[in-house]
This record gives structure tokens, sequence and C-alpha cells, in this order.
């Protein structure tokens, strides 16, 4: 059965570091494209970041860019979303997702498959 968990989530102060991991496991994840998505307290989801069967395919929020960075490894069937800088704007449960294309997206209705989320608190 297809399923994606994430892990990494936790209580970090603002200016610190979280390195997300999205384990992929009943399918090979070269396959498919994986995203990232969150949801903050009172917030709409959000797609965070995505990346493609390619690893030159990348995608970011722009409330995002040049602090997160996604990162895919296939061999042990895991993606990774590097957080620095963070904010306390950044607090939410971030969500994996993934689907069966070459491209990735950062669209909820493009994702067949998706995770529980972990809980990341940007906090002093």
């Amino acid at each position: 059965q297809l399923r994606v968990v994430e892990s990494g989530g936790g209580l970090v102060q603002p200016g610190g570091s979280l390195r997300l991991s999205c384990a992929a496991s009943g399918f090979n994840l070269n396959t498919r494209s994986i995203s990232w998505f969150r949801q903050g307290p009172g917030k709409e989801r959000e797609g965070v970041s995505c990346i493609g069967i390619s690893e030159g395919n990348t995608d970011y929020a722009d409330s995002v860019k040049g602090r997160f960075t996604i990162s895919r490894d296939n061999a042990k069937a895991t993606v990774y979303l590097q957080m620095n800088n963070l904010k306390p704007e950044d607090t939410a449960t971030y969500y994996c997702a993934t689907r069966a294309n070459y491209f990735c997206s950062r669209s909820e209705k493009d994702m067949d498959y998706w995770g529980k989320g972990t809980l990341v608190t940007v906090s002093s």
C-alpha cells in the first residue's frame, strides 16, 4: 500500500533550522513527484514546495524562497525539506503529498496520497 510519512517537526526558535523528512513506502520514489504543504492556525493549506521525478524540477512558494530547500534521495526513498531562517509565520502542520507525474505541483487538487503531517512551531 502506498504511504508517505512525515517526520522532523518540533519547536525551534526564530532564525533556527529544521529538516523535515517524507518517507515513501509501497512505491518507487523515482516514479512520483513529491510536494510539501502546510496549514497554520486559522489559515488555509498552502503549497510550500515540490520536487519532480527529476531533481532539477523544483518549485517554491514566494514566502519560503531562499530559506527552504527541497531534495530527494531515491535510494533512501525519502524527500527532505530543509528549512532555514525560520520565522514565527512558518508555524504550521507540514504535510507531504505525492502524485504520479513527472512534473511537480503545489496544487492540492493534483495530489492523490497524503501523509498525516508533522507540527513545526517557531517561537522564542
